[in-house]
């Protein structure tokens, strides 16, 4: 198990749950590689958020403004930032948060406040979709043909 990479597909889960569950695997020696960070969502109102994340704009350092607090505004960086000092549970938002709760998606937030690539990922999105379904096509129809090549066979030998 150690030495293995994993890869998780961060779509509809919570940015500190999901955080905690890559930061154990990396301590564990196992490298963890999350997709589609711009799917993740944060517990609470959105305009709740986003004043969080600007009032976090603010912080600099006064004597050497170099070595303050960088802001990245990427969904994959905000993630990063997030997991680099955690450890530990159970991630969907699913599980996690009551239905009736609101709560924001860490795209949208990235995007109001400065990540410029939005529009692109949503493309690159669209043609991973597209290729997959295509993939899963040729795939389900070669399955189907295997079958029905393991049903003759067996016809004729009986």
């Amino acid at each position: 198990m150690e030495g293995q990479v994993l890869v998780l597909d961060s779509q509809g889960h919570l940015l500190g749950r999901l955080a905690a569950i890559v930061a154990k695997q990396v301590i564990l020696g196992r490298k963890g590689v999350v997709v589609r960070c711009e799917g993740i969502n944060i517990s609470g109102n959105f305009y709740r958020n986003k004043l969080k994340y600007l009032a976090f704009f603010c912080k600099w350092m006064n004597t050497n403004p170099s070595r303050d607090p960088y802001h990245f505004r990427a969904p994959s960086r905000i993630f990063w930032r997030t997991e680099k000092r955690m450890v530990v549970p159970a991630a969907l938002k699913v599980e996690r948060l009551k239905p009736t709760r609101k709560f924001a998606c860490l795209g949208h937030l990235a995007h109001e406040v400065g990540w410029k690539d939005q529009a692109v990922m949503d493309t690159l999105d669209e043609k991973r979709k597209e290729k997959a379904k295509i993939h899963d096509r040729s795939e389900r129809a070669a399955a189907h043909e295997a079958t029905k090549a393991g049903r003759k066979e067996h016809r004729e030998e009986n």
